[in-house]
């Protein structure tokens, strides 16, 4: 038999659930989406702002080729110099380097939004359990990843050599070439093979980020006893619900039994349906309710009107059509005005009986 204590987990994660996982950072990203916008964009700044910055780092490197051969003599000297060479190195790589970050941002961004949370920094101690890095190790995310890092260098090496390869004719030539064309030809083979490469890493991080959004969705699915803890901490436990709401019915009974007594006459099916309705002519211009109930409740609205000598008067087609129709403290609808009406005049003329 199946273990009782095991529950699939085979129901959609609630809001609740999702944001509580989101506030501890634990959101469906893919990093290949990030490596490879990084990467795409770092190359078209490159092919871009490349020969300025090369230009500028060559003058870098002269200016240091000619430092080392006539040294300056004085400490302070040289070390304007490195504070120049330094500032001018960091003014050359700053806008990429500040292109790459702001990239990355918008990489997380498009597949998390507008997220700040130090819960993954916070230490915890599986981290450092080995037992469970073991198993990390040899858990079937792990193996899936490793997988895809060997298709990933698989598919790249194939790519790169199927574009050298398509121009291996043009490298028999570059023995009678010039230096220069011979750097411009290896910078053109670089760029193209990495943009071949990136288009294909294009669509791995599409593929990725699927995977990952479907891994993210299965790891917080829940069982159904999770989605009725959660339930009862949200909407409080349903038995006390139940009896909160059984408790508040006898309240509204007992306050509708003692308001029988005030009652002119009681209308009945006659056993199953009992209406009690209220009228006094001085100060009310129309009948009201002021009780109404079926079968056990009908006799003690019954039992209550007998112990002060209430009329009872059955009228089988009045109750039925009134009890869905009316409640306790409304009065009665224009259309049992003449049936009530001639209730009211029967009491009356029997009340008058009794008085001579």
């Amino acid at each position: 038999m199946p273990d009782e204590g095991f529950q699939e987990k085979s129901e959609a994660p609630t809001p609740k659930r999702r944001s509580k996982a989101r506030e501890e950072g634990d959101v469906a990203k893919s990093t290949e989406v990030n490596n490879v916008l990084i990467l795409l964009v770092g190359i078209m700044a490159l092919r871009i702002a490349g020969p300025w910055m090369m230009r500028e780092m060559v003058g870098v490197f002269r200016q240091a080729t000619r430092m080392i051969g006539e040294p300056p003599s004085e400490m302070a000297d040289l070390l304007l110099y490195l504070k120049q060479t330094i500032a001018h190195t960091i003014r050359v790589l700053m806008p990429f380097a500040l292109c790459t970050l702001a990239v990355g941002l918008f990489a997380n961004y498009i597949q998390i939004g507008f997220l700040l949370s130090a819960k993954p920094l916070e230490p915890k101690l599986d981290k450092i359990n080995p037992l469970k890095g073991i198993q990390r190790m040899f858990a079937l995310r792990s193996v899936v990843e490793a997988l895809k890092s060997v298709l990933k260098i698989i598919i790249i090496a194939a790519v790169a050599y199927a574009t050298i390869k398509g121009d291996y004719d043009k490298f028999l030539q570059l023995p009678d070439a010039s230096v220069g064309t011979i750097w411009l030809f290896l910078l053109d083979m670089a760029f193209k093979v990495i943009f071949r490469i990136i288009l294909v890493l294009i669509i791995l991080a599409i593929l990725d980020y699927g995977y990952q959004r479907y891994e993210h969705e299965k790891k917080l699915k829940m069982t159904k006893e999770e989605i009725k803890e959660e339930t009862k901490q949200m909407e409080g436990d349903p038995e006390v619900k139940r009896r909160v709401r059984s408790l508040q019915r006898e309240m509204a009974r007992r306050r509708m039994m003692q308001e029988v007594p005030k009652a002119t006459v009681v209308v009945t099916n006659p056993t199953y349906i009992a209406i009690a309705l209220q009228y006094e002519p001085d100060s009310m211009a129309t009948p009201r309710v002021v009780a109404k109930g079926k079968r056990q409740i009908a006799r003690r609205i019954k039992d209550v009107a007998a112990e002060h000598a209430i009329p009872i008067v059955e009228d089988k087609p009045l109750a039925r059509a009134m009890y869905d129709r009316v409640e306790p403290g409304d009065d009665i609808p224009l259309e049992f005005f003449a049936a009530v009406a001639e209730i009211l005049a029967y009491v009356y003329r029997l009340q008058n009986r009794t008085a001579a």
